[in-house]
């Protein structure tokens, strides 16, 4: 399957350092499943916490934590594996403080979002880290319901 023609990829958050960061909102009204994948060079033996949260506008209006577990997957060291492994289903995940590059992916459907009271758009977030540790996020988006359109806008 090509990946240009079947699937839209969104940056979350651009490459930077260390502190708290939130990632740029999408929307979900235009895809059923997006896959967050968070690639994160752990210089130092400090942890890195990611979480996902919901909103109801990509502005991030009334943003709050996911309330429904999806599936998350590790790459714990990129230098020895690319195999993806499965951990615990939950909203959030923190690495191990081993200074390895990293690759976590939550595999979120839309219906995992509170679509009853209008939550319909989704980001990623880290918690402040080592200004050494370097995190990027990236959104990979397919079941496209409605063609080409932008998931970055309401």
């Amino acid at each position: 399957m090509n990946l240009a023609e079947n699937f839209s990829i969104v940056e979350a958050i651009q490459p930077q350092a260390g502190g708290a960061i939130t990632g740029d909102y999408i929307s979900l009204k235009k895809t059923g499943h997006v896959s967050v994948m968070v690639h994160i060079t752990q210089a130092t033996a400090d942890v890195v916490a990611i979480t996902l949260e919901q909103a109801t506008a990509v502005a991030g209006t009334g943003s709050k934590a996911l309330a429904v577990d999806v599936p998350i997957f590790l790459v714990a060291d990129t230098a020895t594996s690319d195999l993806l492994v499965a951990q615990t289903p939950g909203v959030a995940y923190t690495t191990l403080a081993a200074a390895k590059h990293k690759i976590v992916v939550f595999e979120v459907p839309a219906e995992a979002l509170d679509l009853a009271n209008g939550f319909d758009c989704l980001t990623v977030k880290t918690a402040a880290s080592h200004a050494s540790n370097l995190t990027s996020a990236v959104y990979i988006c397919g079941l496209r319901r409605y063609g080409a359109e932008s998931l970055i806008v309401d």
